[in-house]
């Protein structure tokens, strides 16, 4: 099994912490969890840990790494009409069947592009290029930084497409099921999404996409 000092999230969060000036005395795995592959999932860990002035941090975080996010527009070839091909599955957390962007963990790889290429096929059929995606934020923007080291890479990308091969992207089953990833695809038009959406990460990149359109 991946020892924690030696995984690539692991030495991203003490390269981020060393970054910004915080003095790492001592950290202590709580709790590890690996994938199957042996590679390391999440690490729970406590630190002994104090900024600059020498006041401490709060000592739990959560060790996940980083994810990207694709808002993934289908243009129909024939109006024009813009569609959003979304996935849905069931999240533990909540309970909750969770409309999202083709999304991911970057575990052991660097290249946030590679991921995002990945993820996309892999969540929706869709095959798409480096040239089509287009990065959002210059730099990560962190979920939930009271807790989590994870900083998402936000993408979009513009596929046109015949109306018919559009429609037939809609109620796919995929996902990789050595992961319990049971996902189902979903296709809606664009301005529909935000009723649908619940994911704060999902909603994020739907309003940088605006953003970045208008």
């Amino acid at each position: 099994m991946e020892k924690l000092e030696n995984s690539l999230k692991y030495r991203q969060w003490l390269k981020a912490l060393e970054s910004n000036n915080i003095i790492v005395n001592e950290v202590k795995p709580l709790h590890l969890v690996h994938k199957p592959n042996g590679e390391l999932l999440f690490g729970l860990v406590h630190v002994d840990a104090q900024d600059s002035r020498g006041e401490k941090l709060l000592p739990i975080a959560l060790i996940r790494g980083h994810f990207v996010s694709v808002l993934t527009v289908l243009i129909a070839a024939e109006t024009q009409q813009k569609y959003l091909l979304l996935v849905r599955q069931y999240r533990i957390a909540n309970g909750e069947y969770s409309y999202e962007h083709p999304a991911g963990m970057c575990d052991s790889q660097t290249d946030p592009y590679y991921v995002a290429l990945k993820e996309v096929e892999e969540e929706t059929g869709l095959k798409i290029e480096p040239k089509d995606l287009v990065l959002l934020n210059e730099k990560l923007l962190y979920s939930s930084p009271g807790l989590l080291d994870e900083g998402g890479y936000y993408f979009y990308c513009e596929i046109i497409l015949p109306q018919a091969e559009i429609d037939r992207f809609s109620n796919k089953q995929t996902g990789a099921q050595s992961e319990r990833e049971f996902i189902t695809t979903y296709v809606c038009p664009i301005d529909q999404a935000p009723s649908l959406i619940s994911s704060s990460v999902s909603m994020l990149n739907l309003l940088l996409y605006q953003q970045k359109k208008n």
